[in-house]
């Protein structure tokens, strides 16, 4: 299972509202680079793209050291702020992954963003560089995504662990042949350095950011690189950057833990618990459904697919990203359990890698894996992987070996850096708000306590509830803490909690 996980401006006189003289104005070229300068001094041609949105492409360099060499052309979309007159300029959104689209996600949630933000802003979303429609990396066919996904990832012996190495090793060596060329340059810094040629194609002086799940780690990295061009940055579900890639996948199987504590709780509480009248036994009924399932693999009515231990790990992973899932996973697991029918765990697990009904997919997952592999250092070969492997089983039992097999290809992937990853402050910046939500599945909430701690200027928002990220769950402690700090620039008061 794949997780799913500087330059200096001059600053003008405030307006009175926090607006920073409205932020209106392109970034001029004697800031930058003269060679980055025909980047920053574009204007993107706007075109209708259906429902009120408009859509276009800015061009970035693919080698920042050699901007004028080939570039990439990055696909943005935004929805216009409803009042022109009291406009303030544009929100930048990334909903995560790495890997996901954030042209789809403001086609999806742009209307879903507080009143006052739809008013005042521009919400723009883009595909960063690799991802969707901006010259996407793309490694795998259908079918091989489908044996990549439904490969035993809790391997109990030597052959298993060797089966499933071989399919780590295919997947890196089929993104060298296919997109060896980009590779290098798909990482997070590279996307942080397009944030703010967008942020200047789009006419802001300063950046107003809304980033969720690994878009906080963008964001984090946007701020550290130019952390005097940073109006007012929204970090979502936040990841830690000072952890090793490892350490992130065993605190993010924990988190699945948590959340699956939670749903076990809720479970009880509803009443006729169909797994068991308390929480740890709906717990352990769960784990021997997932033993059994890995024996034997569940039917399922979709497709010829065999229903296996990892796929239903990942329909009850997916199910945890959103509270409101919980009533689907407890059908799901009813009908696996009581029929050993997996239906319903494998609509869940393709809806969560973005797998179609024709069995093609997205290239979330290529993408996810080119970004999470260069970003930072990997183990060196599979036996170092796979003691990190047996750490997270006995921290995690039901999610670690999972989601920590799941970077296996890292290992055997063509681009490596030496970075080593470290706290980031970006010292100088204006205030940046970090949200938490207690028993986030996917970004368990010490990370946002870690990293409102380590930003110079981080201010920890917490919300007290289930499922991942916090903004767009419409609690309305958060929008309006969240909309009056975009909108003005103040930020909460540090350790402000909701819900």
């Amino acid at each position: 299972m794949a997780t799913v996980l500087a330059l200096a401006m001059t600053t003008g006189c405030s307006d009175g509202d926090g607006n920073d003289g409205g932020d209106k104005g392109t970034t001029s070229s004697s800031t930058v680079p003269a060679a980055l300068a025909p980047f920053y001094d574009q204007k993107p041609s706007w075109k209708d793209c259906d429902d009120g949105f408009q859509c276009a492409t800015v061009q970035v360099p693919l080698d920042y050291a050699e901007p004028s060499g080939e570039k990439v052309g990055i696909s943005v979309i935004r929805l216009p702020a409803e009042d022109e007159s009291d406009r303030i300029g544009s929100l930048l959104t990334n909903p995560g992954g790495p890997g996901g689209s954030g042209v789809d996600f403001v086609r999806q949630a742009a209307r879903t963003f507080g009143a006052d933000l739809r008013r005042r802003f521009d919400i723009v979303g883009f595909d960063p560089r690799g991802v969707a429609a901006s010259d996407p990396v793309r490694c795998n066919t259908g079918p091989q995504l489908d044996e990549f996904f439904a490969t035993d990832a809790s391997p109990d012996d030597q052959k298993e662990t060797q089966t499933l190495a071989a399919e780590g090793e295919d997947f890196a060596e089929r993104c060298k042949t296919k997109a060896g060329s980009e590779l290098p340059y798909v990482g997070t810094v590279n996307a942080a350095r397009d944030m703010d040629v967008i942020r200047a194609a789009l006419g802001d002086r300063k950046l107003t950011y809304y980033g969720a799940s690994y878009g906080t780690y963008l964001g984090a990295f946007y701020a550290e690189q130019f952390p005097k061009n940073v109006r007012a940055l929204v970090l979502d579900g936040a990841v830690d950057p000072s952890l090793s890639s490892t350490e992130l996948l065993i605190e993010q199987a924990k988190g699945f833990e948590t959340a699956l504590r939670a749903f076990a709780d809720d479970c009880v509480k509803a009443g006729s618990c169909p797994f068991g009248s308390t929480p740890d036994a709906v717990i352990g009924r769960i784990s021997s459904f997932l033993t059994a399932t890995d024996k034997k693999p569940l039917s399922n009515t979709r497709d010829s697919r065999k229903v296996t231990e990892s796929l239903a790990v990942m329909g009850i992973a997916r199910s945890l990203y959103v509270k409101e899932y919980w009533p689907v996973l407890r059908q799901a697991l009813t009908q696996a359990m009581q029929n050993s029918d997996g239906t319903i765990l494998l609509a869940l697990a393709d809806e969560m890698v973005e797998r179609k009904p024709n069995g093609t997919y997205s290239n979330q997952t290529d993408a996810n894996m080119a970004v999470n592999c260069v970003d930072k250092p990997n183990p060196p070969d599979l036996a170092a992987y796979k003691k990190y492997a047996d750490q997270a089983e006995k921290a995690a039992p039901r999610f670690g070996p999972f989601v920590v097999w799941g970077g296996l290809p890292c290992v055997y992937w063509p681009v490596q850096t030496k970075e080593e990853p470290k706290p980031l402050t970006a010292k100088g910046a204006a205030p940046i708000v970090v949200i938490g939500t207690i028993r986030d599945p996917a970004t368990p909430y010490k990370w946002a306590q870690n990293l409102a701690s380590q930003l110079s200027s981080g201010v920890l928002l917490t919300f007290n509830g289930d499922g991942h990220t916090a903004y767009l769950q419409g609690d309305p402690c958060i929008t309006k803490a969240t909309d009056d700090y975009l909108i003005t620039t103040d930020p909460p008061k540090d350790g402000t909690r909701c819900g």
